[in-house]
């Protein structure tokens, strides 16, 4: 991956002592910039009640563990910071978080939601007073997700009992979070049985970023993933699985993510520097390019492309 779209924090950051966590913040962008703090499916790396080859190892190794599918925004000029998609894994990223871009006065001033399957908002529940106890923290969810959370529990206690404070959004709007930075959501096709399903756009002066977690086979989609590329400086996109036949007995069409393989095949095109633009994200832990030095690590890499890591920061 090239130094000059990313920095990555060396293991030696994650267990530092307050004196060199105020080193991590002088290599810190001056401007607005994002942490990844989770790349896999919903359900994490290693997956509950899997045994097999794809998980086994990684019971025993704590540290090869791997988080949900989550970006933090961070704005260094406001201490502002807000997350994309919410998972089961929040306490431990907001810790990431809090280790690399803390903010003492705020817990966060926003989280976007993408849609309603486990992976993305079920870790709104540590927001609650069994848990954190926060006060009116937003949360930015599209009309359908917006009357999920209303109209089910627990997560409309959460609203009841003001832990937490719905802001609806609506597809192409702009929201203004400062001077420095915007948000807008688009919807992409993907199973909706709760609530529609967005990817999201953050642009500042200088950049922007498409993150588009889940989503159904390119073809499906009304918009050109190409031109998405062409207009933006760096895309977090669906990586769920490698190729087909990655799970055994069951069908993929049942699941139609696109495969990396596919993604990369309809990208091959695409000059050496649009294609670093290319980040993969959200994937399953079936999927090979979860394992370091894999023959499917190796061969995104050698095509152009990116995988998205933990820890990694860009500045937009």
């Amino acid at each position: 991956m090239k130094k000059a779209f990313t920095f990555l924090f060396i293991t030696f950051f994650l267990f530092s002592c307050s004196s060199t966590k105020k080193k991590e913040k002088n290599i810190l962008p001056k401007n607005p910039f994002i942490i990844v703090l989770g790349i896999t499916q919903d359900a994490g790396y290693p997956q509950s009640n899997c045994y097999k080859d794809c998980c086994k190892e990684i019971w025993n190794h704590p540290e090869k563990r791997k988080m949900v599918s989550c970006l933090a925004l961070v704005d260094p000029a406001s201490t502002e910071r807000w997350i994309f998609d919410c998972t089961p894994d929040f306490p431990k990223q907001l810790q990431m978080l809090d280790s690399i871009a803390p903010n003492k006065k705020e817990i966060l001033s926003g989280i976007f939601l993408t849609h309603a399957h486990i992976g993305h908002y079920t870790g709104l529940m540590y927001l609650g007073r069994e848990s954190m106890n926060t006060n009116n923290i937003k949360v930015y969810a599209m009309p359908n997700m917006h009357k999920f959370l209303q109209n089910n529990g627990p997560w409309i206690q959460l609203i009841t009992l003001q832990n937490i404070n719905l802001q609806q959004i609506k597809e192409d709007s702009i929201i203004i979070l400062n001077e420095r930075i915007s948000v807008s959501a688009f919807t992409v096709p993907h199973r909706d049985e709760f609530s529609e399903t967005v990817g999201y756009r953050i642009k500042t002066e200088n950049k922007s970023l498409i993150f588009i977690p889940d989503i159904d086979k390119w073809k499906k989609w009304n918009t050109n993933i190409l031109d998405f590329v062409n207009a933006n400086d760096y895309l977090f996109l669906d990586g769920t699985f490698y190729k087909n036949g990655e799970i055994t007995g069951r069908n993929m069409e049942e699941i139609p993510h696109p495969f990396i393989e596919e993604s990369m095949k309809l990208f091959e095109n695409l000059s050496e520097k649009e294609k670093q633009k290319i980040f993969f994200i959200h994937l399953n832990h079936t999927n090979p390019a979860l394992k370091e030095n894999s023959e499917a690590q190796k061969e995104i890499y050698k095509a152009g492309f990116n995988l998205a890591k933990e820890y990694q920061v860009l500045e937009l």
